[in-house]
């Protein structure tokens, strides 16, 4: 009798045990498909970064949850500074987001545009992997959106249709396309070119056109978008400020799935932004920066500048860094100091 009583028992729990996760997915409301917004594709590592987490959110859900990728930020009609406000909003669901891009939403967010802050990788990710990258997701997660991982756009370069920059006043009179960020306006300002905020879809007709003379962007952009064909002959390794990408979920979204499921999705963010990480600085980060060499292949004019001429361009924009501290948030700038400097002993 005592054996039967166990057995019964121990197959009851079994059962138990075994409809528990459907259980939880019974009171979860799951859509069929989750939008995840993106400013560029696949081809790009950024649209990859989105594409990895994607399918192992897929993969490790058993299905569950199924994501589609919208490139263009054509989920608010290509406008990426209106991208966090509709991910807040609940018209997006997920996205892989710019700092630069969500910066008007979330003013914390300047502080990887501030010009020349940031020497080396080393110091971006003393910083991303730090209490600063804590303090910022505290932001975020105030600002409501929810962040789950750190990946990376990466350094950003310009490129133009003219001539060699090599010194600040290289840029004077320049049209140069920008992202609709103040603080960029002011950078390019104060060193005498001429911003000109444009979307990133509108931004390659228009140097095809010459309606502008140049950009600035990671060298895997440039290299993804084929910008030497569309005139960008030269290009300055100025490495003026790095632009990290933070994968975020909807928080109504992210509250409809099970606890084991909200687990799978941000160690899913974690690994592919570690991937994702990865693709943006190959070529960059080996002995003699291959994707360099790969650029001058394609008859690119390419101007990497020494520890002097840096300092020309850094010394030429204090004004602007000195402007953005206290907007920014003072401390929140000391403490990524304090981190870059640790990084450099």
């Amino acid at each position: 009798m005592q054996l039967r009583t166990f057995l019964t028992t121990a197959v009851a729990a079994a059962a138990t045990l075994a409809l528990a996760p459907s259980l939880g997915l019974a009171q979860a409301k799951y859509k069929s498909e989750y939008r995840m917004s993106l400013v560029l594709g696949t081809a790009f590592p950024w649209g990859k970064g989105g594409e990895i987490w994607a399918d192992k959110v897929r993969e490790r859900t058993q299905g569950r949850i199924n994501i589609k990728l919208y490139p263009g930020t054509s989920l608010v009609q290509g406008d990426q500074t209106r991208e966090f406000s509709a991910i807040r909003q609940g018209v997006i669901d997920m996205a892989v987001g710019s700092t630069i891009n969500w910066s008007p939403q979330v003013k914390a967010l300047n502080l990887f545009s501030l010009p020349f802050l940031f020497p080396d990788y080393a110091a971006v990710d003393a910083v991303v992997q730090g209490e600063v990258g804590k303090e910022i997701f505290k932001t975020i997660d105030k600002a409501g959106v929810l962040p789950l991982a750190w990946g990376e756009n990466g350094y950003r370069e310009i490129s133009n249709s003219k001539h060699a920059i090599k010194a600040p006043g290289d840029l004077k009179g320049m049209k140069i396309r920008v992202v609709g960020s103040p603080l960029f306006l002011d950078t390019f300002t104060i060193l005498g070119a001429n911003p000109t905020q444009m979307s990133w879809a509108d931004a390659q007709p228009a140097m095809a056109s010459s309606a502008v003379d140049g950009q600035e962007n990671p060298i895997a952009v440039y290299m993804a978008a084929k910008l030497q064909s569309v005139g960008q002959k030269y290009m300055t390794l100025w490495g003026y400020m790095n632009d990290p990408l933070i994968f975020v979920v909807n928080k109504e979204v992210w509250a409809s799935w099970t606890p084991a499921d909200q687990a799978i999705v941000k160690q899913a963010a974690l690994d592919a932004a570690k991937e994702q990480i990865a693709i943006a600085r190959k070529g960059l980060v080996e002995p003699g920066k291959p994707l360099v060499k790969e650029l001058e292949s394609l008859g690119v004019s390419v101007t990497d500048l020494d520890a002097a001429q840096r300092k020309a361009f850094a010394d030429a924009t204090k004004s602007v860094y000195t402007k953005w501290k206290p907007q920014i948030g003072t401390n929140l700038v000391d403490m990524a100091e304090k981190s870059i400097a640790a990084s450099r002993k």
